[in-house]
């Protein structure tokens, strides 16, 4: 029961990753230019992420010097996805450009519990995850196929 609640925050949030490609890629058409879109979409969120920090967390930003390098990598890798997905959805279709993206997710995600990557817990690959991995795959495809 206690992973109800965060499994609804993330299917909102998936709702949210639908229709941010369109959204961006709908600037990045009015500007002419995909990485304008996306600055514009990260400056934005950036400041909803700002107001949410001084109204109810307050963390020291001293808080993060212990981090690892690698830590420090997530807006590049966020970065690239919201430039590319404004720039793939219009060509490809949301749904390809989706299911093209969580396959990929998908099977970085297996390596990286798998390994342990990232000081993440290991979760050994299984049969049954390398079967749903491979169906979202073909699902892909098929998605692609129309």
């Amino acid at each position: 029961m206690a992973a109800v609640f965060p499994l609804i925050l993330v299917l909102i949030a998936g709702i949210g990753l639908a229709i941010q490609p369109p959204t961006n890629a709908e600037l990045a058409k009015v500007s002419g230019s995909v990485v304008l879109a996306a600055l514009t979409s990260f400056l934005i969120g950036t400041l909803v992420l700002a107001i949410a920090w001084v109204a109810m967390d307050r963390t020291s930003p001293a808080a993060l010097k212990g981090a690892p390098g690698w830590a420090w990598l997530g807006g590049f890798y966020g970065a690239g996805f919201v430039a590319v997905l404004a720039y793939a959805a219009p060509r490809l279709g949301i749904s390809v450009a989706l299911t093209a993206a969580i396959a990929s997710q998908l099977v970085a995600a297996l390596i990286v519990d798998h390994f342990g990557l990232f000081d993440v817990k290991v979760e050994p690959v299984s049969i049954g995850k390398i079967v749903g991995v491979a169906l979202v795959i073909a699902g892909a495809v098929v998605v692609r196929r129309g």
